[in-house]
């Protein structure tokens, strides 16, 4: 078994910081489609580009998305390319551990 050092924790506790908000989390699974700026991300998500940018920057601190300048305008990626399918991966488990979760009645875990 491999040795928990406060690094890994604190790596998992930044992820689950990020998917702790519903925004950040859907943000996650749009990058994980491939890049894009953060108005588009904002008119198709449904909320302000205040919102998007104080959720860009928290995604940024957490290591997860990075910001590329394109012209006038800014491109986000995830930041490594193991991450999608990760995200791919945890929400797969998720439906299975718990498939009513997320089901269209509404989602009981809240």
């Amino acid at each position: 078994m491999e040795t928990v050092t406060l690094n890994h924790t604190a790596a998992l506790a930044r992820l689950g910081h990020a998917l702790s908000d519903e925004t950040r989390a859907r943000i996650l699974l749009v990058l994980r489609e491939g890049p894009a700026y953060p108005g588009d991300m904002a008119e198709a998500l449904g909320v302000s580009r205040q919102v998007m940018s104080n959720q860009l920057a928290c995604l940024r601190g957490c290591g997860l998305v990075q910001g590329e300048p394109d012209g006038r305008r800014t491109r986000y990626t995830l930041t490594d390319a193991h991450l999608g399918p990760a995200l791919g991966d945890l929400l797969e488990l998720v439906l299975r551990v718990d498939p009513a979760c997320c089901s269209d009645e509404g989602c009981t875990c809240s």
